[in-house]
């Protein structure tokens, strides 16, 4: 046959061939135009539209009303049920028919009462397969429903996607209707897609990219769209061209099916759970038809969701969990924020995780999976090592918006020297589409090329859910090993990191935090969401310990174990990475502090039972005894509770032994009396015999010494305790983001409402009171308390928050330089710079820390100390505590209201490690507990655990998960050396064992029990655990 010469014009080639599969020219005469056939008519269309959602078995029993395609229902949230009548007409027997269903909500198609598929349109997923090749034999008609949710894949925000929800929209279908699926189509318009997208992405430089560019404009010769007779000519040269092979050096890319779903965001949690429905149906409907096809899924909350509430599909997914195709990861609770939960909370997301996912499906996960969260702590690869996990897999620092972080595959090495390997999919993100742009992004993208030769590249729709299609399991079947593009071999996160470990001489290593320089406004958004964390955190912690002690003392009481899974299941749940950061919507956050004040219901009655059983007897109104949590001695002021109305409560002085109970005595008196001094000049002057401070009336701290070497804290020319706000408009990501530029809009709060005057005039506790005006709208009221003792200066705050756009600070400039300061972490800290050297260096202009930070220089230094504060920053010698935000997306009301919380200022002589900075910082946050008066009185101080080193930190006192009889002791070594401790109890205990995070005894780590306790050796910043059998 005779051939005119090829045309040598890229341009017009490629756009031929662009236009040849074009859903928008030339539809009548191109390909894409053949995609549907016939089409056919519902025999019957009616709904019932639900303010709240229902269940399947609830919504078929419902009046359901005539429905006309293009009719609005809604509004936002609501959930609208359609009742399907179809029958297929029979002259289309031998044709693939589907149901095509087009909305601007999110739908699920329900069959014989189960969910089946998913619906969303923004989701590519617009149609239902009724059957592959009508039969004689087959049913022809059908009743059908369709659950439609009335919000978008990414909620229903008003005017773009971050934006509050629009609570008012309407919904519609658009199109409901039978037709006929041309699947010859469809499989030619893949192939153009991948070789139109190979031209353009390989250029004009490469051969490959020509040769792409030529086989597609002979098969737009060859395929006449009317007669689908020419189309497999016109494949086999799409298919030659595939399967013309790679070298074997070339790239591997892992591909596994994903989708990535937020416990919550633009949605709220209950959305979230038809979301996994709908998209993890969908997922098994595409394996019954792709063998090869595996999906990876995360978190475990998410799975005990869809067996509650779609126990057939749970059965599904378990058996393909056994077939290793649908394989969990990540064996945490949720994928959590990596930055603000504390370590023991770090503890129980993989334990309650891990846990879950061993029970339902025999394993534990392998990997740590957490490609969306802000941020990593430096101590994530410790706890990730200690629940059984080497690997890690995130992709979130590709978002950095300043510095490229330099590694896609290398050792991550955590603050104790604890490493696991880690891999940042090169293609910077967690829903590809299976394109070949995915792919060569994947490729090219790499930063360890020559180090490592395998990628993961994740496909399916993301975030809001959705999951793959078959369109790109298509793509990424083409091109397996096709000349020109890496390989493609369908694959798991084992797959993955056994071809990483395989080869991993030469990879190499980063230490410490991974910080992402983006999302820094979420240490301080939504301020209440924080507090009610960090406050629930102190509960449980206190309930856990209270109940060992109670189970110890008094062996009739139970060990409330169900209720505290529970409650801390509610807590984990609230960790995701976008509530407790607070880029969420309002829903969310009304659900969140739902959520936190079960908690502290439940946890404050667990917590009085306990105190009862510990005081052995019956509550008769007033408060005997203290209880300490924490394992050391604290001498401190205590409020007593009084009758309402009868004024001020009154205070008491006591000592509490390490993790243990002391008797108040009313009348003991402070060795050095609190004295407050009002002077002539409107200045007051508080002094406890430790500190020695100096307000203005504005209530700005002049100076604050340490008394015994009248060393002064505050810069010269300074005031502490300076309220600050800043102009808060960051470049898109309003809840997330604050932006370096707002460091240049700063305005002193200098408005006085009420100036500072005595409340309370010393002995027990000193206190002054002030106001301050922020604005017309904001105001801000304080009580700073000195109490006898205390080497710290409190500061009570309230703040009337009405600002849009503003971010409110107080800052302390202090006598110290250092390059460094140094802010808690989980089990540990960590130092940042001071100064702005380097891009790395002003990148973290606010950075994130929890109970403390501190400067220090050799011998002296000051510690801003927090009890539900996470964002900070410290510049030269001014230490700054970051308090409110205002952002209006997505929550249109975020932090406007009234707000309570407290901070201190602790100067101390030495290094913060010898000063007790930590304890310190531990006792602002766990109160002594004031316990029932009984009628066994406690004859004298009793402690259950003391540890002999200050360095090592008594953590955590639990009932062992599977081991009634047995407790779980965690401690780890806070300082940042090496350390030797000595652990004591009164406690019979038969043995003791060195147990994992998982709480899985260390076969060969049995640890002898002495008369003087048990003795341990500490790494820096190790996290150690026994498990403690009783007699």
């Amino acid at each position: 046959m005779y051939h005119q010469p090829v045309l040598k014009n890229r341009r017009t080639l490629l756009e031929r061939a662009e236009k040849f599969i074009s859903d928008i020219y030339f539809t009548d005469c191109n390909l894409r135009g053949r995609l549907y056939g016939d089409t056919c008519p519902l025999k019957s269309l009616s709904s019932y539209l639900s303010e709240k959602r229902i269940p399947f078995s609830e919504a078929v029993t419902k009046n359901f009303q005539p429905y006309n395609v293009g009719d609005n229902f809604g509004p936002t949230w609501w959930t609208c049920w359609f009742k399907l009548s179809l029958t297929i007409p029979e002259k289309w027997r031998g044709k693939e028919v589907h149901l095509r269903w087009e909305s601007d909500g999110e739908g699920m198609v329900w069959k014989d009462g189960q969910p089946v598929q998913g619906l969303t349109k923004e989701g590519e997923k617009t149609s239902y397969i009724l059957t592959d090749c009508l039969q004689d034999g087959e049913p022809h008609s059908w009743d059908l429903y369709v659950e439609l949710g009335c919000n978008g894949l990414f909620g229903a925000g008003q005017g773009s996607m971050i934006a509050a929800p629009d609570p008012d929209k309407k919904f519609s279908v658009q199109k409901a209707e039978l037709v006929v699926f041309n699947r010859d189509v469809r499989e030619l318009l893949t192939d153009f897609e991948m070789l139109v997208d190979i031209v353009k992405l390989l250029g004009e430089g490469e051969q490959r990219g020509f040769q792409a560019l030529f086989t597609a404009n002979e098969m737009v010769n060859l395929c006449d769209p009317a007669n689908p007779s020419s189309f497999p000519a016109a494949r086999s040269l799409a298919q030659k061209f595939f399967k013309q092979k790679n070298g074997e050096s070339q790239h591997v890319v892992h591909a596994m099916g994903h989708c990535h779903i937020d416990s919550a965001w633009l949605w709220p949690y209950e959305e979230t759970i038809r979301k996994c429905g709908r998209s993890w149906v969908t997922v098994i409907r595409l394996m019954e038809k792709n063998p090869d096809f595996i999906f990876t899924c995360s978190q475990a909350q998410e799975f005990q969701w869809v067996k509650e509430w779609y126990p057939g599909l749970y059965s599904e997914i378990q058996q393909h969990v056994q077939q290793g195709r649908f394989i969990p990861v990540g064996g945490t609770w949720v994928e959590m924020d990596g930055n603000l939960p504390s370590g023991e909370s770090m503890v129980r997301q993989f334990l309650e995780g891990q846990n879950f996912f061993k029970a339902e499906f025999g394993k534990y996960c392998k990997e740590f999976w957490l490609p969306d969260t802000f941020g990593y702590s430096a101590q994530l690869p410790q706890i990730m090592q200690g629940s059984g996990i080497t690997r890690f897999l995130t992709q979130k620092l590709s978002w950095n918006l300043v510095n490229t972080f330099p590694h896609n595959t290398f050792f991550w090495e955590g603050i104790d020297g604890s490493q696991v390997l880690t891999h940042f999919p090169p293609g910077n993100s967690y829903e590809m589409k299976g394109k070949v742009e995915d792919l060569m992004n994947t490729l090219k993208n790499n930063k360890d090329k020559g180090r490592a030769n395998h990628s993961a590249a994740l496909f399916g729709f993301g975030d809001g859910g959705g999951g793959p299609t078959q369109l790109m399991l298509d793509r990424l079947d083409r091109v397996q090993d096709t000349d020109g593009l890496p390989k493609v071999l369908m694959s798991s996160p084992d797959q993955l990191f056994s071809a990483l470990e395989d080869d991993s001489g030469l990879l190499c290593r980063w230490t410490g935090e991974l910080f992402l320089e983006l999302h820094n406004g979420t240490y301080t958004t939504q301020a209440k969401i924080k507090q009610g964390n960090r406050q629930c955190e102190v509960l449980l912690h206190d309930v856990e310990v209270s109940s060992c002690l109670a189970m110890c003392k008094s062996k009739g009481f139970p060990y409330p174990a169900a209720k505290l899974q529970e409650i801390w299941r509610l807590l984990l749940l609230n960790q995701f990475h976008d509530v407790l950061p607070g880029s969420c919507i309002e829903m969310v956050v009304d659900d969140a502090l739902a959520y936190y004040k079960e908690i502290e219901c439940s946890g404050t009655r667990l917590l009085e039972e306990a105190c009862k059983a510990l005081a052995l007897g019956v509550q008769t109104g007033a408060c005997s005894a203290v209880l300490n949590t924490l394992a050391w001695e604290r001498t401190e002021v205590v409020s007593l509770s009084t009758q309402e109305g009868t004024g001020p409560p009154k205070l008491a002085l006591i000592t509490v032994p390490s993790v243990g109970m002391a008797v108040i005595q009313e009348n003991l008196a402070p060795s050095c009396p609190v004295t407050v001094t009002p002077q002539a000049d409107g200045t007051v002057h508080m002094d406890n015999g430790i500190l020695k401070a100096v307000l203005d009336q504005r209530g700005c701290v002049i100076s604050l010494k340490l008394a015994n070497t009248n060393r002064e804290a505050i810069a010269d020319g300074c005031l502490g305790n300076q309220f600050v706000v800043f102009d808060d408009v960051p470049l898109y990501w309003d809840a997330w983001d604050v932006m370096d530029y707002h460091l240049q809009t700063r305005k002193p709060v200098v408005e006085v409402v009420k100036r500072a005057a005595v409340t309370r005039s010393g002995g027990l506790r000193g206190s002054v009171s002030f106001s301050l005006r922020i604005s017309d709208r904001s105001a801000i009221t304080q009580e700073v308390i000195l109490d006898a003792h205390c080497p710290y200066l409190k500061f009570n705050t309230q703040v009337e928050w009405a600002e849009s756009h503003k971010f409110l600070k107080v800052e302390f400039p202090v006598r110290v330089r250092n390059p460094n300061a140094t802010y808690e972490i989980q089990f540990g800290h960590l130092q940042r710079p001071t100064h702005r050297n380097t891009s790395w260096d002003w990148a973290r202009f606010e950075v994130w820390g929890h109970k403390w930070a501190d400067l220090s220089e050799h011998g002296f230094g000051v510690a801003v100390l927090n009890d539900c504060k996470y964002g900070y920053s410290c510049h030269d010698n001014t230490l700054t505590l970051s308090l409110l935000r205002a952002p209006k997306a997505p929550d249109l009301h975020a932090d406007m209201g009234s707000h309570q919380f407290t901070y201190a200022l602790m100067p101390h002589m030495g290094c913060f490690q010898e000063a007790s900075v930590i304890q310190h910082a531990y006792n602002l946050n766990f109160p002594l507990r004031l316990m029932p008066k009984a009628i066994g009185q406690l004859q004298q101080p009793w402690s259950a655990f003391s540890v002999s080193g200050d360095a090592v930190v008594l953590e955590t006192i639990k009932q062992a998960e599977t081991k009634k009889n047995a407790l779980v002791v965690r401690l780890y070594e806070s300082h940042g050396g090496s350390a030797s401790v000595t652990v004591s109890t009164p406690l019979a205990l038969k043995e003791a064992w060195q147990c994992d995070l998982l709480e899985r005894a260390d076969p060969e780590g049995r640890v002898a029990v002495t008369s003087s306790g048990i003795s341990m050796d500490f790494r820096p910043f190790q996290v150690r655990s026994l498990l403690l059998f009783l007699e």
